[in-house]
């Protein structure tokens, strides 16, 4: 285990990150856990993804809306990237979190194994909420192995589909409160 860093000694430390961007470097070199690594590649390329889909939505409903008043126009635009941030900070998270560990106090194998499970939750979570949510003229016939689950999950309501994510995020608070 090594010493708990100081905001002095990262300050001067060539291994410390700067921001989000050198937080998953940093991650990636100092996590001894290999399903961490491997959720740190997926889920950095996974939420850069996400990012620029929810950017490109963005320009999509800022010129389907351009030419109205402000109002509900104007709050659709701020939710919609309300909504992008809620789906795509969950993503990283659980690198941000290990990599401030790493810096701050040193982890442990079990940590970063523990936020990479629930990073990897996270993204079934979001399948989850991609298949109850999917409206009824575009729901395939699934193979038969699947088949009883899947149609569960379209004959549910489509705000059931918030459930899976909502509890997987709850689920990294928690974890993150007691390991810490």
């Amino acid at each position: 285990m090594t010493e708990p860093a100081t905001d002095a000694d990262a300050g001067g430390d060539e291994d410390a990150y700067d921001g989000l961007f050198g937080a998953l470097p940093y991650a990636l070199r100092t996590s001894d856990s290999l399903l961490f690594k491997s959720y740190a590649v997926l889920g950095g390329l996974l939420a850069a993804l996400v990012a620029v889909v929810f950017l490109f939505a963005i320009v999509q409903l800022i010129a389907v809306t351009t030419g109205g008043s402000g109002g509900v126009f104007t709050f659709s635009r701020a939710f919609f990237v309300f909504v992008g941030f809620l789906v795509v900070f969950p993503l990283l998270a659980p690198v941000l979190s290990v990599a401030r560990r790493h810096r701050r106090t040193g982890s442990s194998r079990r940590y970063d194994a523990s936020f990479a499970a629930t990073g990897y939750l996270f993204v079934f979570a979001l399948y989850l909420t991609l298949v109850i949510s999917t409206p009824a003229e575009q729901q395939e016939t699934p193979p038969a192995a699947i088949a009883p689950v899947v149609e569960f999950l379209y004959g549910l309501p489509a705000p059931y589909g918030l459930i899976p994510p909502v509890a997987v995020g709850a689920g990294m608070v928690l974890l993150h409160r007691y390991l810490h």
